[in-house]
């Protein structure tokens, strides 16, 4: 199992890094794919326990936000929105099975919860010096995993939700805030390095956006957890070998970039 996960790893960590430094329509089609992935794995996690959010209309919410986020010009969201909203409602009007008003409100959240932070995964890339951000987050809430993972295993012994994830406990997740800031700071000196004269980016942002996302982005992976457990499954599937679907993959993901778009357009001023 350790190998596989590390196998698949050292091939796909290459593949995003790639994309992330490209940027553009590269960038998009990557998060477009796994956005799309991971909206049919959580439709399919809603469906083995009764309920039948509409696909179609979820993957439309989740692309109509990524559209909008990378061709905000155009001035789609709105409408968008307001079609696939009120064409879901309609479908469950004249399809109704099961729970029609569960399944409505699943097909809409499950959209909106991951066509929203996905959304500020693009608006992250596509900010003035975005490419260093993006750098910047995305490996933070790495770094706070694998320190709270190993802290955890080692010192762990008061459970943080032992409802939703057995495994993380307190002292690992204290581990993980620590070492988010920490590198993540370092992390973003190195970065400054790179990016030369009149980029605002450095060790004082990068400590600061390192505690941040290692103190709240795990709630995006208990979220998950929390489907799961209603759902009655270990992962959200088995897509990518070793590390389960792209939903387990990008949880914690998506809320490291609601963070770290919102501090930079707010706190550095884009």
């Amino acid at each position: 199992m350790l190998r596989t996960r590390a196998l698949t790893a050292i091939i796909l960590v290459p593949i995003v890094i790639y994309c992330v430094c490209v940027g553009d329509l590269t960038f998009l089609a990557l998060m477009t794919l796994l956005l799309t992935l991971a909206e049919i794995e959580f439709v399919g996690m809603m469906s083995r326990v009764g309920f039948r959010p509409t696909l179609v209309f979820g993957l439309g919410l989740v692309w109509v936000f990524l559209a909008d986020a990378y061709f905000p010009g155009l001035a789609m969201l709105r409408p968008g929105m307001t079609l696939l909203i009120l064409g879901s409602l309609a479908w469950q009007l004249f399809h109704r099975q099961g729970s029609p008003v569960a399944d409505w409100a699943l097909t809409v959240v499950g959209g909106l919860y991951l066509g929203l932070c996905g959304a500020c995964l693009i608006g992250l890339r596509n900010l003035p010096h975005g490419l260093w951000w993006t750098l910047t987050v995305i490996p933070s809430i790495m770094i706070a995993d694998t320190g709270a993972y190993f802290a955890g295993g080692t010192w762990g012994r008061r459970k943080l939700a032992p409802t939703l994830s057995p495994g993380k406990t307190w002292e690992g997740y204290l581990a993980g805030v620590v070492s988010g800031g920490l590198l993540t700071g370092l992390l973003a000196w190195l970065w400054q390095w790179g990016a030369g004269e009149g980029v605002p980016i450095g060790i004082g942002h990068g400590l600061v956006l390192g505690v941040l996302i290692a103190t709240l982005a795990p709630f995006g992976d208990l979220a998950v957890s929390m489907i799961k457990r209603r759902a009655n499954v270990k992962d959200s599937g088995s897509i990518i070998p070793g590390h389960g679907g792209a939903l387990d993959r990008v949880d914690s993901i998506l809320w490291a970039a609601v963070i770290g778009y919102y501090y930079v357009l707010f706190v550095v001023g884009g």
